[in-house]
């Protein structure tokens, strides 16, 4: 049986998904989440997941940081992006960081269950105009390959630090010390190849302000 999950905030965004996925697989099992601890949670009481479709903003998630943290910890479950920031950019980012796919959310029904069926035959799947193969900025693809060699814990104690939280409190937010807490900022200012916390922060808000992040952009689609 094909087990997809749909992780979205808005209850009438995941019955059109529901409808969509239902229609594209015959049989499917479909787990919906509202955000991504429910994601995750969902993904650590499963076997398997054949395909998450995933919304970049929904409730404990800052730009990519959903998208990163699912490619890091379960990299044998496929990544679709559904979202409503359809631009270029952001696109290509998403599939740089590891996605296997984007459908943007003013796709019709039909082209949406062609694009499910594609990801679930193993393609990767964006819309027709939209082409990924031209030049990328070779700054934007290094950061892109620093930010996506992080650990799951590493991008959120990174996401904690952009949101100006002390060593203290990110180790009481993830019940762990605060030496470990020091030893993934230290990991992470290795992976950067940054000297600084205040670096590292530029690093992930340059990458978010990218994805539409900026002036509150992903954190309410």
């Amino acid at each position: 049986m094909t087990r997809i999950l749909i992780a979205d905030d808005h209850p009438l965004v995941r019955g059109a998904l529901r409808q969509a996925v239902a229609n594209a697989v015959a049989g499917v099992e479909i787990i919906e989440c509202g955000s991504l601890a429910e994601v995750i949670k969902a993904l650590e009481g499963k076997l398997e997941v054949d395909l998450v479709l995933l919304d970049l903003a929904m409730p404990g998630v800052r730009g990519f940081s959903g998208l990163m943290v699912l490619r890091a910890q379960y990299p044998g479950a496929p990544v679709v992006v559904v979202s409503g920031h359809e631009e270029r950019n952001v696109i290509r980012l998403c599939i740089d960081f590891g996605a296997s796919g984007f459908i943007p959310k003013s796709t019709d029904m039909e082209t949406m269950q062609g694009a499910i069926r594609s990801v679930l035959a193993g393609e990767v799947w964006v819309p027709a105009d939209v082409d990924l193969h031209g030049p990328a900025d070779r700054d934007t693809v290094d950061s892109v390959r620093r930010l996506a060699s992080l650990t799951p814990q590493q991008v959120r104690v990174l996401m904690m630090l952009s949101e100006g939280l002390l060593n203290k409190q990110i180790a009481y937010e993830l019940s762990v010390s605060e030496a470990t807490v020091k030893a993934h900022v230290s990991a992470i200012l290795q992976k950067l190849g940054v000297e600084s916390r205040t670096q590292a922060v530029i690093a992930a808000a340059r990458i978010e302000a990218m994805s539409g992040a900026g002036n509150g952009g992903l954190s309410g689609d």
